[in-house]
């Protein structure tokens, strides 16, 4: 992601009255901001997420969450509670190393082509540089992880049917999620910044 908006900003910044950090300084901000943290949970719904919601769905077809509501057991908070707590541990970590992955990938790419000298580009990621946007990243990645889960989760703890509704389940847990983190990508926009 870095490399293809390096290469994409240092395309279309062509004045010679814009200095070549800022091509640096929109990776920083776009990859903070907005790529790391969405584009990031967009991938994590479609593996996770359907990945949760198949693993429940099996469960619930074949009769093993049942199974543990007749031995005494409170089926969620065994079953779900822990993938949603994963989901807000390890989320934000992938979130911080995308980031960090990402604006690597915008040096190399600046700097092996030719287009940004490597002084320049971290010239411009430490310039104007705002502290809350990262905490802004790691809020949307708390929220993102905790609506790929709890969604997903609930699409697959109340399949019914057969094979096939697990698969129906598994899609309907990914498409939702994704309309989710979208709008909640927006409204987080506008409450926070």
């Amino acid at each position: 992601m870095g490399a293809v908006t390096t290469i994409q900003t240092a395309y279309n910044l062509i004045s010679p009255l814009i200095p070549n950090y800022v091509i640096s300084l929109v990776v920083r901000d776009m990859t903070i901001l907005e790529l790391a943290p969405t584009i990031m949970s967009l991938v994590f719904a479609g593996k996770v997420g359907s990945n949760i919601a198949g693993e429940l769905g099996t469960m619930r077809i074949t009769e093993q969450i049942d199974a543990l509501e007749v031995m005494g057991i409170n089926s969620t908070s065994y079953l779900v509670l822990p993938k949603i707590i994963a989901s807000l541990i390890t989320y934000p970590m992938l979130v911080t190393l995308a980031a960090f992955l990402s604006i690597y990938g915008g040096y190399l790419a600046g700097t092996l082509t030719g287009e940004i000298t490597g002084t320049e580009y971290i010239y411009g990621i430490r310039y104007d540089f705002v502290a809350f946007n990262i905490a802004f990243a790691l809020i949307k990645s708390f929220v993102f992880a905790f609506l790929v889960a709890s969604i997903s989760a609930y699409k697959g703890y109340f399949t019914s049917g057969g094979a096939l509704e697990v698969g129906v389940a598994s899609t309907s847990a990914v498409t939702n999620s994704c309309i989710a983190i979208l709008l909640a990508d927006y409204l987080l926009a506008q409450l926070l910044l």
